[in-house]
């Protein structure tokens, strides 16, 4: 309730207000106040500007036609809610070329984890979610990137292989979910599953877990959060 009064005590003063002016209003106590702020602030909900608070772009973007946002702005509550369902590293992954580019990226709460930056470009076939997007390309793309790309090792147990890695992509095929294990990342695992609209791949979620995490009941799990999500986004960009 806090956090509601706070934004619409923001919006209804649209010059801003300083969080002082907040706290005497809506009574909320200094140390309170200053972590929801803080909290509303990152999230974009509100704008900071010197010792003022604004409205932020994010009340607006939850008032716009959903194909109205860019796709990072449509998968990023999707990433956060896969993220706080598995408590791992969740991202979102589209090509560029034949690399993959992390738009959306949410890190795990753990000592142990692994993060990427948004914007890093990594090879497709390093990756759970490239995996997941090489599965469905046709077989002329499959041969043009077999033609084009070097499989380049990051660590021992990259897939470097041509055959290998096509036998891996027919698997992909059958179960929808790309897997790696310390291909890219010493000590990471991935999984990762392609994100369809009109049977068109769009780009991909996944999942990175540290290996000392991973299990058999973990990989299950979160296969089936990725299959939900997965099915969620496609549901929201179909139109009713």
């Amino acid at each position: 309730m806090r956090t509601i009064d706070i934004i619409e005590y923001v919006v209804a003063r649209p010059a801003g207000v300083v969080a002082q002016e907040i706290a005497a209003g809506l009574t909320i106590p200094v140390s309170s106040l200053s972590y929801l702020l803080a909290t509303l602030v990152e999230r974009q909900y509100l704008a900071r500007v010197g010792r003022r608070y604004l409205p932020g772009p994010a009340l607006a973007r939850l008032v716009s036609p959903r194909m109205a946002l860019s796709l990072a702005d449509r998968v990023r509550p999707l990433v956060k809610s896969l993220r706080s369902q598995t408590n791992e590293t969740a991202s979102f992954f589209v090509r560029d070329g034949w690399q993959l580019e992390a738009i959306v990226t949410e890190t795990a709460e753990q000592s142990l984890r692994y993060s990427i930056s948004v914007g890093t470009r990594i090879p497709m076939h390093s990756l759970a979610a490239g995996k997941a997007l090489l599965a469905t390309l046709s077989g002329d793309e499959i041969d043009a990137y077999f033609a084009q790309v070097r499989l380049e090792p990051f660590t021992p147990h990259s897939v470097t292989d041509e055959k290998a890695l096509r036998k891996e992509l027919a698997a992909i095929r059958t179960t929808g979910v790309g897997r790696t294990r310390e291909e890219y990342t010493p000590g990471i695992c991935g999984l990762g599953m392609a994100a369809l609209v009109d049977g068109m791949a769009v780009g991909a979620f996944a999942v990175a877990i540290p290996l000392p995490r991973f299990t058999a009941e973990l990989e299950a799990r979160v296969v089936q959060k990725l299959e939900q999500t997965v099915g969620l986004f496609a549901a929201a960009e179909t139109p009713a």
